[in-house]
């Protein structure tokens, strides 16, 4: 990210300083030239994974910004591609990206705050993803999050989405994440509105069981595409939840 290219420290600084919705409303025209979107080899890995467990007609990009993910759909999907985000900003930055191309799927965008999924999206779609949007919720909204979630699936629909391995403990990134969550943490003990954004926040054996709870067989597979440790474990996974 260059100076010339990327927001200013003040900009991300004002950003900080806004609600979720409105500082993303703020940040969107750059925000693909930040460290924040997702990364081209974690969508690529996640695309390689996808491929050979469909066919899916229809794909639903959950948080789904500036449109990366979406790409991904459009990639596996056949017919129908639909991203939900609420910043409105997000949304005008994802239809300019994806303005061009083959015109299939059709690809469409709804504002909403995807823990009141539209009803219009229930039961529709065989495939959901998600890409970098689970540190905005709290522990308390997953469960219902993901209830809202496998009510957009049809039967044997996928929600899948990649998980980094997590930093060693004592390592240089796990204090690193350390110290990003507590100076959320103040900011949001004395700042209004809050800007929720945790990275330390989502412990995958909790998010399984929050999963199954909601009706889903969950499962992982490792994304290759990503590396693996010294140890050699895998240093991404997709977790892939399937609807009963």
């Amino acid at each position: 990210m260059s100076a010339s290219q990327g927001p200013t420290l003040r900009e991300l600084a004002v950003q900080a300083l806004s609600s979720v919705e409105h500082g993303y409303d703020l940040l969107a025209p750059k925000f693909d030239r930040t460290p924040y979107r997702t990364a081209d080899k974690v969508l690529d890995a996640v695309t390689a994974a996808l491929r050979p467990l469909g066919p899916f007609s229809s794909g639903l990009d959950i948080c789904c910004g500036t449109g990366a993910g979406t790409g991904v759909l459009r990639r596996v999907c056949e017919r129908r591609v639909v991203g939900v985000d609420f910043s409105s900003g997000m949304l005008d930055e994802a239809r300019r990206s994806h303005s061009g191309g083959p015109t299939t799927p059709t690809v469409s965008w709804v504002r909403a705050d995807v823990r009141a999924m539209p009803v219009r999206t229930g039961g529709a779609f065989d495939l959901a993803v998600s890409f970098g949007a689970f540190g905005h919720f709290l522990a308390r909204e997953r469960p219902s999050l993901f209830t809202q979630v496998h009510a957009t699936l049809r039967p044997g629909g996928l929600f899948a989405f990649p998980v980094g391995a997590p930093p060693r403990v004592g390592s240089g990134p796990y204090w690193q994440l350390w110290a990003f969550d507590a100076a959320m943490r103040v900011r949001n003990a004395l700042w209004h509105p809050p800007f929720v954004m945790y990275y330390r926040t989502f412990p995958l054996p909790e998010v399984r069981e929050e999963l199954t709870r909601a009706g889903f067989r969950v499962g992982t597979l490792p994304l290759p595409g990503l590396g693996r440790r010294a140890d050699g474990s895998p240093r991404g996974r997709l977790v892939l939840a399937r609807k009963h």
